[in-house]
């Protein structure tokens, strides 16, 4: 075994370790608070070691917001697998934010470490543009989903994943600034809520109905609405159960 192959196992462990420190050092602390010093003593390895690593803090910062992201991903992912049905896929993104605010964090929950670091990065720099990119990536999740209760609809549907966006997001902030989950599992139910009603809305009817032998509410009491809702026809006289 070659020198460089016996010493990879120690760089590996030394990136991992600068990475741990650095994710709870960056949370607890933020980024700009945070400096290499403190970031090499947390991990207890050589400073040399953090450049052997990252070619600066700026990379040590995108790394850790990758790291951030993919650990989501990883909740998200167990939610998503056992989910029930269209609705509880929709959820699945509201239940991972859920899990992530129950952290043993060593400080104190304070809401999305993605945002956090966002707000004290420059406007346009590759951090908050990594930020952007996860959060547009779980808004595209949740239209995926909600495919499932849309069929067909993309535009309503698009426009429903941003507004579930906005309530996660907006729960997020404020679970940050409470300390806890409750503002989160708010935002499920106010989410659950808004697929509740989704589902219950009624068909849109076609223009021209099928028919008593296609359509399945043309018969009995239903078909006199459905009469003159798709066929445009004229009310005909209710049974007498109705005229009571």
């Amino acid at each position: 075994m070659s020198p460089a192959d016996a010493a990879l196992p120690t760089k590996k462990r030394a990136r991992a370790l600068l990475l741990e420190a650095a994710a709870r050092l960056f949370y607890a602390q933020g980024v700009g608070a945070t400096g290499i010093d403190a970031i090499t003593a947390e991990a207890g390895v050589a400073k040399k070691s953090l450049y052997n690593n990252f070619a600066s803090k700026s990379a040590l910062v995108a790394a850790y917001l990758e790291a951030r992201h993919e650990e989501w991903l990883g909740l998200y992912q167990v939610r998503l697998d056992s989910a029930a049905g269209p609705k509880e896929r929709v959820l699945a993104t509201f239940d991972a934010y859920v899990d992530h605010a129950n952290f043993a964090y060593d400080h104190g929950f304070r809401g999305c470490g993605l945002l956090n670091a966002a707000a004290e990065l420059p406007a346009g720099s590759p951090g908050r543009v990594a930020v952007r990119r996860h959060k547009e990536e779980v808004e595209a999740l949740l239209a995926t989903h909600l495919g499932e209760l849309l069929p067909g609809q993309d535009d309503r549907r698009v426009r429903l994943a941003g507004h579930l966006a906005f309530l996660l997001e907006g729960a997020m902030v404020r679970a940050g600034l409470d300390g806890g989950d409750a503002r989160l599992l708010e935002g499920r139910m106010i989410a659950g809520q808004m697929l509740d009603e989704l589902r219950a809305l009624p068909r849109a009817a076609p223009s021209v109905c099928p028919g008593p032998d296609i359509c399945p509410d043309h018969s009995g009491v239903q078909s006199l609405f459905w009469r003159r809702r798709c066929c445009g026809g004229p009310l005909e006289r209710p049974p007498l159960l109705l005229r009571r």
